[in-house]
Protein backbone atom coordinates (compact mmCIF):
# COMPACT_ATOMS: atom_id res chain seq x y z
CA UNK A 1 0.00 0.00 0.00
CA UNK A 2 1.47 3.59 -1.32
CA UNK A 3 2.06 5.94 1.87
CA UNK A 4 2.18 9.10 -0.17
CA UNK A 5 0.23 11.76 1.82
CA UNK A 6 -2.05 14.17 -0.61
CA UNK A 7 0.15 17.76 0.25
CA UNK A 8 3.25 16.02 -0.94
CA UNK A 9 3.80 17.42 -3.91
CA UNK A 10 7.31 15.95 -4.51
CA UNK A 11 9.17 19.32 -5.51
CA UNK A 12 10.73 20.03 -2.16
CA UNK A 13 14.67 20.68 -2.78
CA UNK A 14 15.99 19.16 0.36
CA UNK A 15 18.68 20.43 3.05
CA UNK A 16 22.03 18.71 3.46
CA UNK A 17 22.44 16.76 6.43
CA UNK A 18 24.71 17.86 9.29
CA UNK A 19 28.37 16.42 8.70
CA UNK A 20 30.70 18.48 11.19
CA UNK A 21 31.04 20.23 14.73
CA UNK A 22 29.13 23.31 15.01
CA UNK A 23 28.50 25.62 17.76
CA UNK A 24 25.07 27.36 18.33
CA UNK A 25 22.72 29.38 21.44
CA UNK A 26 20.00 27.01 20.29
CA UNK A 27 19.04 23.60 18.63
CA UNK A 28 16.15 22.74 18.39
CA UNK A 29 15.02 18.51 17.39
CA UNK A 30 12.58 18.68 14.79
CA UNK A 31 11.77 20.45 11.85
CA UNK A 32 7.86 20.05 11.79
CA UNK A 33 5.70 23.26 12.56
CA UNK A 34 6.66 23.54 16.40
CA UNK A 35 10.25 22.99 15.51
CA UNK A 36 9.97 25.88 12.99
CA UNK A 37 8.26 27.98 15.36
CA UNK A 38 10.84 27.12 17.99
CA UNK A 39 13.89 28.40 15.35
CA UNK A 40 11.72 31.18 14.70
CA UNK A 41 11.14 32.46 18.65
CA UNK A 42 14.92 31.92 19.00
CA UNK A 43 16.04 33.77 15.73
CA UNK A 44 13.62 36.69 17.05
CA UNK A 45 15.44 36.59 20.34
CA UNK A 46 18.64 37.73 18.73
CA UNK A 47 20.20 33.87 18.95
CA UNK A 48 22.07 31.32 16.62
CA UNK A 49 20.54 28.56 16.19
CA UNK A 50 21.12 24.94 14.65
CA UNK A 51 17.88 22.94 13.83
CA UNK A 52 17.95 19.03 12.95
CA UNK A 53 15.33 16.59 11.78
CA UNK A 54 15.70 12.75 11.32
CA UNK A 55 13.82 13.22 7.83
CA UNK A 56 12.82 15.62 5.92
CA UNK A 57 11.06 18.99 6.85
CA UNK A 58 7.63 18.23 8.21
CA UNK A 59 7.97 14.72 6.85
CA UNK A 60 6.47 13.34 9.57
CA UNK A 61 3.28 14.49 11.79
CA UNK A 62 3.28 18.21 10.89
CA UNK A 63 3.29 17.47 6.96
CA UNK A 64 0.41 13.70 7.49
CA UNK A 65 -2.04 15.38 9.39
CA UNK A 66 -5.59 16.55 8.47
CA UNK A 67 -4.62 20.37 7.81
CA UNK A 68 -6.74 21.56 10.22
CA UNK A 69 -5.76 24.81 11.99
CA UNK A 70 -7.74 25.12 15.35
CA UNK A 71 -7.32 26.74 18.34
CA UNK A 72 -7.79 25.85 21.53
CA UNK A 73 -5.99 22.29 23.54
CA UNK A 74 -6.82 19.04 22.71
CA UNK A 75 -9.46 18.66 25.26
CA UNK A 76 -12.96 20.96 24.28
CA UNK A 77 -12.83 24.16 25.78
CA UNK A 78 -15.52 23.48 28.16
CA UNK A 79 -13.77 19.58 29.61
CA UNK A 80 -10.24 22.12 29.78
CA UNK A 81 -12.02 24.83 32.07
CA UNK A 82 -13.27 22.18 34.18
CA UNK A 83 -9.56 20.11 34.29
CA UNK A 84 -7.29 23.22 34.26
CA UNK A 85 -9.72 25.98 35.24
CA UNK A 86 -10.90 28.96 33.17
CA UNK A 87 -7.46 31.22 34.11
CA UNK A 88 -5.44 28.74 32.43
CA UNK A 89 -7.07 27.47 29.76
CA UNK A 90 -8.38 30.92 28.73
CA UNK A 91 -4.51 32.04 28.73
CA UNK A 92 -3.39 29.33 26.16
CA UNK A 93 -6.82 29.32 23.82
CA UNK A 94 -6.00 33.03 23.37
CA UNK A 95 -2.31 32.12 22.61
CA UNK A 96 -3.15 29.69 20.17
CA UNK A 97 -5.62 32.39 18.18
CA UNK A 98 -2.29 34.87 18.24
CA UNK A 99 -0.72 32.16 16.55
CA UNK A 100 -3.26 30.82 14.23
CA UNK A 101 -3.79 34.35 12.98
CA UNK A 102 -0.23 33.93 12.22
CA UNK A 103 -0.45 30.94 10.35
CA UNK A 104 -2.69 31.40 8.69
CA UNK A 105 -1.28 34.73 7.11
CA UNK A 106 0.55 32.30 4.76
CA UNK A 107 -0.17 31.04 0.96
CA UNK A 108 -1.11 27.81 2.16
CA UNK A 109 -3.48 28.13 4.43
CA UNK A 110 -7.11 29.75 4.39
CA UNK A 111 -8.98 31.39 7.38
CA UNK A 112 -12.36 29.62 6.78
CA UNK A 113 -13.35 28.66 9.81
CA UNK A 114 -14.16 25.46 11.03
CA UNK A 115 -17.49 23.27 11.36
CA UNK A 116 -17.76 20.36 14.98
CA UNK A 117 -20.43 18.62 13.39
CA UNK A 118 -22.96 16.40 16.12
CA UNK A 119 -23.02 12.83 15.66
CA UNK A 120 -25.31 11.94 18.04
CA UNK A 121 -28.57 13.74 19.93
CA UNK A 122 -26.14 13.62 22.97
CA UNK A 123 -22.85 14.94 21.05
CA UNK A 124 -24.84 17.90 20.29
CA UNK A 125 -25.53 18.74 24.04
CA UNK A 126 -21.65 18.19 24.59
CA UNK A 127 -21.23 21.10 21.34
CA UNK A 128 -23.80 23.35 23.37
CA UNK A 129 -21.54 23.42 26.55
CA UNK A 130 -18.88 24.09 24.99
CA UNK A 131 -20.43 27.07 22.79
CA UNK A 132 -21.58 28.46 26.15
CA UNK A 133 -18.38 28.15 27.83
CA UNK A 134 -16.53 29.75 25.09
CA UNK A 135 -18.83 32.80 24.34
CA UNK A 136 -18.84 33.28 28.31
CA UNK A 137 -15.26 33.99 27.61
CA UNK A 138 -15.46 36.71 24.83
CA UNK A 139 -14.36 34.31 21.93
CA UNK A 140 -16.58 34.52 19.23
CA UNK A 141 -18.36 30.86 18.76
CA UNK A 142 -21.89 29.88 17.00
CA UNK A 143 -24.18 27.49 16.83
CA UNK A 144 -24.56 25.99 13.18
CA UNK A 145 -26.95 23.94 11.21
CA UNK A 146 -26.49 23.28 7.34
CA UNK A 147 -25.95 20.76 4.95
CA UNK A 148 -23.02 19.25 7.36
CA UNK A 149 -25.90 18.56 9.86
CA UNK A 150 -26.14 20.88 13.86
CA UNK A 151 -23.13 21.73 15.52
CA UNK A 152 -20.84 24.75 15.98
CA UNK A 153 -18.85 27.29 13.69
CA UNK A 154 -15.79 28.70 14.76
CA UNK A 155 -14.91 31.81 12.50
CA UNK A 156 -11.27 31.94 13.56
CA UNK A 157 -10.00 28.19 12.73
CA UNK A 158 -8.59 27.52 9.28
CA UNK A 159 -7.00 25.12 6.40
CA UNK A 160 -3.75 24.30 5.23
CA UNK A 161 -1.63 21.93 3.57
CA UNK A 162 0.37 21.51 6.38
CA UNK A 163 3.27 20.33 4.35
CA UNK A 164 3.40 23.54 2.03
CA UNK A 165 2.84 25.90 5.25
CA UNK A 166 5.75 24.29 6.88
CA UNK A 167 8.32 24.31 4.28
CA UNK A 168 7.28 27.90 3.01
CA UNK A 169 9.20 28.88 6.22
CA UNK A 170 12.67 27.45 5.56
CA UNK A 171 13.73 29.80 2.89
CA UNK A 172 13.19 32.69 5.86
CA UNK A 173 14.71 31.34 8.22
CA UNK A 174 17.82 30.27 6.74
CA UNK A 175 18.01 33.69 5.24
CA UNK A 176 17.77 35.08 8.52
CA UNK A 177 20.82 33.05 10.37
CA UNK A 178 19.47 29.56 10.91
CA UNK A 179 21.53 26.22 9.87
CA UNK A 180 18.90 23.78 9.40
CA UNK A 181 19.72 20.19 8.30
CA UNK A 182 17.61 17.21 7.02
CA UNK A 183 18.15 13.60 7.48
CA UNK A 184 20.03 14.85 10.88
CA UNK A 185 18.76 11.57 13.49
CA UNK A 186 19.53 12.97 16.79
CA UNK A 187 21.21 9.92 18.86
CA UNK A 188 22.24 11.62 21.73
CA UNK A 189 20.64 14.62 23.38
CA UNK A 190 22.68 15.59 26.50
CA UNK A 191 22.89 19.03 28.60
CA UNK A 192 24.96 21.24 25.95
CA UNK A 193 25.63 18.95 23.11
CA UNK A 194 23.22 16.90 20.57
CA UNK A 195 24.92 14.27 18.33
CA UNK A 196 24.10 13.00 15.25
CA UNK A 197 25.59 10.17 12.85
CA UNK A 198 28.16 12.18 11.19
CA UNK A 199 27.70 15.45 13.00
CA UNK A 200 27.70 17.15 16.45
CA UNK A 201 25.89 20.17 17.55
CA UNK A 202 27.19 22.08 21.13
CA UNK A 203 24.50 24.65 22.30
CA UNK A 204 23.71 25.98 25.67
CA UNK A 205 19.72 25.44 25.01
CA UNK A 206 17.89 22.34 23.49
CA UNK A 207 14.82 21.67 22.68
CA UNK A 208 13.33 18.72 21.36
CA UNK A 209 9.89 20.07 19.44
CA UNK A 210 8.81 16.43 17.89
CA UNK A 211 5.73 14.94 18.62
CA UNK A 212 5.23 11.27 17.47
CA UNK A 213 6.94 8.75 18.59
CA UNK A 214 8.66 11.10 21.63
CA UNK A 215 8.65 8.54 24.09
CA UNK A 216 11.02 6.75 21.68
CA UNK A 217 13.85 9.95 21.27
CA UNK A 218 13.32 10.86 24.79
CA UNK A 219 12.77 8.15 26.78
CA UNK A 220 12.81 9.79 29.82
CA UNK A 221 9.10 10.72 29.10
CA UNK A 222 8.35 6.73 28.56
CA UNK A 223 5.19 6.04 30.16
CA UNK A 224 4.11 9.67 30.54
CA UNK A 225 3.10 10.07 26.25
CA UNK A 226 2.24 7.08 23.91
CA UNK A 227 2.35 7.58 20.13
CA UNK A 228 -0.52 6.63 17.99
CA UNK A 229 -0.91 6.13 14.10
CA UNK A 230 -3.42 8.29 12.48
CA UNK A 231 -4.67 7.64 9.42
CA UNK A 232 -6.19 9.24 6.08
CA UNK A 233 -7.14 8.73 2.42
CA UNK A 234 -7.98 11.12 -0.16
CA UNK A 235 -10.20 11.12 -3.21
CA UNK A 236 -10.44 12.68 -7.10
CA UNK A 237 -12.26 15.81 -7.13
CA UNK A 238 -15.61 15.81 -6.63
CA UNK A 239 -18.53 18.86 -6.99
CA UNK A 240 -17.95 21.33 -4.03
CA UNK A 241 -20.02 20.06 -0.88
CA UNK A 242 -17.48 21.49 2.08
CA UNK A 243 -16.31 25.11 2.58
CA UNK A 244 -15.01 24.69 5.62
CA UNK A 245 -13.41 21.56 7.62
CA UNK A 246 -15.21 19.25 9.33
CA UNK A 247 -15.06 17.47 12.75
CA UNK A 248 -17.49 14.86 14.29
CA UNK A 249 -17.58 12.27 16.93
CA UNK A 250 -16.17 14.07 19.24
CA UNK A 251 -13.06 14.31 16.93
CA UNK A 252 -12.88 11.02 15.84
CA UNK A 253 -13.69 11.90 12.51
CA UNK A 254 -12.34 14.80 10.27
CA UNK A 255 -11.95 15.69 6.93
CA UNK A 256 -11.33 19.01 4.55
CA UNK A 257 -12.27 19.74 0.64
CA UNK A 258 -9.29 21.08 -0.85
CA UNK A 259 -9.76 23.98 -3.22
CA UNK A 260 -9.71 21.83 -6.47
CA UNK A 261 -12.18 19.46 -4.94
CA UNK A 262 -10.59 16.50 -4.15
CA UNK A 263 -11.61 15.12 0.08
CA UNK A 264 -9.20 14.46 2.64
CA UNK A 265 -10.72 12.31 5.20
CA UNK A 266 -9.27 10.36 8.05
CA UNK A 267 -9.51 9.21 12.01
CA UNK A 268 -11.49 6.28 12.79
CA UNK A 269 -8.56 5.69 15.35
CA UNK A 270 -11.30 4.50 17.83
CA UNK A 271 -12.36 1.75 15.98
CA UNK A 272 -9.26 -0.33 16.17
CA UNK A 273 -7.46 1.50 19.42
CA UNK A 274 -4.82 -1.72 19.83
CA UNK A 275 -3.04 -1.20 16.51
CA UNK A 276 -3.34 2.49 16.39
CA UNK A 277 -1.26 2.53 19.31
CA UNK A 278 2.20 2.08 17.50
CA UNK A 279 5.23 3.87 16.26
CA UNK A 280 5.26 1.88 13.33
CA UNK A 281 5.20 3.38 9.68
CA UNK A 282 1.78 2.77 7.01
CA UNK A 283 -1.24 2.85 6.89
CA UNK A 284 -3.49 -0.68 7.82
CA UNK A 285 -5.50 -2.88 5.70
CA UNK A 286 -8.61 -2.77 8.07
CA UNK A 287 -8.76 1.13 9.24
CA UNK A 288 -8.25 2.20 5.60
CA UNK A 289 -11.11 0.12 4.50
CA UNK A 290 -13.55 1.68 6.81
CA UNK A 291 -12.31 5.29 5.46
CA UNK A 292 -13.63 3.81 2.20
CA UNK A 293 -17.08 3.24 3.77
CA UNK A 294 -16.86 6.34 5.93
CA UNK A 295 -16.30 7.93 2.06
CA UNK A 296 -19.43 6.01 0.83
CA UNK A 297 -21.76 7.10 4.18
CA UNK A 298 -20.79 10.88 2.81
CA UNK A 299 -21.84 9.99 0.01
CA UNK A 300 -18.61 10.37 -2.15
CA UNK A 301 -18.45 8.33 -5.27
CA UNK A 302 -14.92 8.92 -6.14
CA UNK A 303 -11.69 6.65 -6.51
CA UNK A 304 -9.22 6.95 -3.32
CA UNK A 305 -5.94 8.01 -4.85
CA UNK A 306 -3.76 8.43 -1.73
CA UNK A 307 -3.48 6.43 1.50
CA UNK A 308 -1.28 7.31 4.29
CA UNK A 309 -0.07 7.82 8.24
CA UNK A 310 1.57 9.70 10.65
CA UNK A 311 1.80 9.50 14.26
CA UNK A 312 0.78 11.60 17.13
CA UNK A 313 1.71 11.82 20.55
CA UNK A 314 -1.12 11.62 23.44
CA UNK A 315 -1.11 12.09 27.03
CA UNK A 316 -3.11 10.59 29.92
CA UNK A 317 -4.54 13.82 30.65
CA UNK A 318 -4.53 15.22 27.14
CA UNK A 319 -2.32 18.05 28.69
CA UNK A 320 0.57 18.90 26.34
CA UNK A 321 4.34 17.63 27.43
CA UNK A 322 6.28 20.88 28.23
CA UNK A 323 9.33 20.70 30.51
CA UNK A 324 13.34 20.71 31.04
CA UNK A 325 13.80 16.64 31.27
CA UNK A 326 17.78 17.70 31.98
CA UNK A 327 19.76 20.34 32.23
CA UNK A 328 19.35 22.89 29.44
CA UNK A 329 17.11 20.31 28.00
CA UNK A 330 13.41 20.89 27.69
CA UNK A 331 10.78 18.58 25.31
CA UNK A 332 7.64 19.82 24.12
CA UNK A 333 5.14 17.47 22.80
CA UNK A 334 2.28 14.98 23.18
CA UNK A 335 -0.42 17.68 21.76
CA UNK A 336 -3.07 14.88 21.13
CA UNK A 337 -3.77 15.31 17.46
CA UNK A 338 -3.90 18.78 18.39
CA UNK A 339 -0.56 20.18 17.19
CA UNK A 340 -0.62 22.24 14.24
CA UNK A 341 -1.27 25.31 16.15
CA UNK A 342 -0.96 24.09 20.09
CA UNK A 343 2.79 22.89 18.99
CA UNK A 344 4.06 26.01 18.02
CA UNK A 345 2.52 27.77 20.68
CA UNK A 346 4.32 25.36 23.27
CA UNK A 347 7.35 25.52 21.31
CA UNK A 348 7.43 28.95 21.60
CA UNK A 349 7.17 29.17 25.06
CA UNK A 350 10.02 26.23 25.97
CA UNK A 351 12.23 28.62 23.61
CA UNK A 352 11.58 31.64 25.84
CA UNK A 353 11.50 29.49 29.20
CA UNK A 354 15.19 27.88 28.20
CA UNK A 355 16.71 31.31 27.73
CA UNK A 356 15.33 32.75 30.50
CA UNK A 357 16.17 29.81 32.88
CA UNK A 358 12.45 30.41 34.41
CA UNK A 359 9.20 27.58 33.02
CA UNK A 360 6.56 30.18 31.95
CA UNK A 361 3.59 29.23 32.72
CA UNK A 362 0.72 27.77 30.36
CA UNK A 363 -1.06 25.27 32.05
Amino acid sequence: MIDTPIWDTGDWPGLAPLDTHIEADVCVVGLGGSGLAAVEEALRLGKTVVGIDAGSVAGEAAGRNGGFMLAGLALFYHEAKEKWGAEATKHVYALTLTELKRILAQPACREVGSLRIADTADELADIGKELVALKADGFEALFYEGPEGEGMLLPCDGVANPMQRSRDLVPGLIESGARLHENSRAVSIETGRVGTFDGVIDADHVVVAIDGRLEVLVPELEGRVRTARLEMVATTPVEPRYSRPVYTAYGYIYWQQLTDGRLALGGLRDRFAEHSWSVEPGPTDDLQSALDGYLFELGIDAPVTHRWAGHAAFTPDRAPIYEEIKPGVWAVGGYCGHGNVLGSVYARAAVRSALRGEKESLL
